[in-house]
């Protein structure tokens, strides 16, 4: 199944998103984040590890809607959704923890 992305002289709303959340652009990716058809879950952590590294107020709510959207989509067993929730915690105490992010990639299966 195709999904439609807006263009614009700038590239497509994905790419225009990826190098926002790359250049760590916060307002800009969250502002794009909205235009896409969908966020997935991968991106959808880029984010979540861009708002913890900015401080970003918005950290917490975004972690906690990553972790039930990755509860509901991978249907992790719940030892991993614990070690995922205790993952964000860390990274919201400590946003450059290494270990906190491999975690995370690990248990969504994507290393970076």
């Amino acid at each position: 199944m195709r999904t439609c992305v807006r263009m614009s002289s700038h590239g497509s709303i994905y790419g225009q998103f990826r190098r926002a959340l790359d250049a760590g652009q916060v307002n800009k990716s969250l502002a794009l984040a909205t235009e896409l058809p969908r966020v997935e879950l991968d991106d959808a952590l880029d984010l979540v590890i861009l708002l913890a590294a900015a401080g970003d107020r918005r950290f917490d709510s975004a972690a906690r809607r990553w972790l039930q959207r990755f509860a509901a989509e991978t249907r992790a067993p719940l030892q991993q959704v614990v070690m995922a929730g205790a993952a964000l915690a860390e990274l919201g105490r400590s946003p450059s923890s290494e270990v906190a992010r491999d975690t995370l990639e690990h248990l969504l299966g994507s290393p970076r």
